[in-house]
């Protein structure tokens, strides 16, 4: 592997390191601003997609085992989302090859300023629970219809939604972390189907999306309140959204 090579993988996998250090102290998935992020640096929007998808559920298949293990998983409650991701993510996916570029990065857009305001203003006390099997599902297939169209995992928005239909926060963290690697893997394999894979990338910033999730937990535990990541978070997404923004008002004027 050539000096610039070794350059430019190295830049990936540090960018990649600190920005899922950061969202796993919030516990929210680093696609979501991986893949606009990536697309800036360069990469094809539907390459950045599969990574990001890929990452996101790289770096969360292990939480999803040891929540299972450890018993405080609700598999009851968890299962209509699962099934409802599986079937629409796939298909969000494979539709965003029909759709115009320019069109799934205002979606995307429209998802960083729509996570970061739930991120923000979402409330945690539980009053009423809408646990009906239908709306679950019917939160699942829309969140990954748009989540497998623009290539993250959708945990950042079905997780302040299920707080707000008056969910417990850590029994909806827990039921989306194990709903991301099933959501993000159906995407990712759609993705693969007409999309030319750089597979040493891939693994480069797998890597550094794992190391980031790890050192992000530790650093929420010991050193960031929840709240305090969560704000920064939005606050990132919001300047994230505004930079796209403002590339595509270029493209129209």
């Amino acid at each position: 592997m050539s000096t610039p090579e070794l350059i430019h993988y190295g830049i990936y996998f540090l960018l990649t390191l600190g920005l899922s250090t950061l969202f796993a102290m919030g516990g929210v998935g680093s696609a979501i601003v991986l893949v606009p992020t990536f697309n800036m640096m360069g990469l094809p929007l539907n390459l950045a997609k599969a990574i990001g998808l890929f990452i996101n559920s790289s770096s969360t298949i292990t939480a999803s085992v040891m929540n299972f293990f450890r018993g405080v998983l609700d598999i009851r409650f968890a299962l209509p989302l699962v099934i409802a991701i599986l079937m629409a993510t796939p298909l969000g996916a494979w539709s965003s090859q029909y759709v115009p570029v320019v069109v799934v990065k205002w979606i995307l857009v429209a998802f960083l300023i729509t996570a970061a305001i739930l991120l923000l203003y979402t409330k945690r006390e539980t009053k009423v629970v809408y646990d009906k099997a239908w709306i679950l599902f019917l939160i699942g297939f829309v969140v990954g219809i748009i989540s497998g169209m623009i290539g993250v995992g959708g945990g950042a928005l079905i997780m302040p939604l299920l707080i707000l239909l008056g969910f417990d926060a850590k029994k909806a963290a827990y039921a989306v972390s194990f709903i991301i690697p099933f959501s993000s893997l159906g995407a990712f394999f759609t993705y693969l189907s007409f999309v030319q894979m750089d597979w040493v990338l891939l693994g480069v910033v797998s890597v550094a999306a794992v190391l980031g999730g790890y050192l992000g937990d530790f650093i929420m535990h010991y050193r960031l309140t929840p709240a305090q990541v969560k704000k920064l978070i939005a606050v990132l997404l919001l300047l994230l959204a505004a930079k796209m923004i403002m590339g595509l008002l270029r493209l129209h004027f």
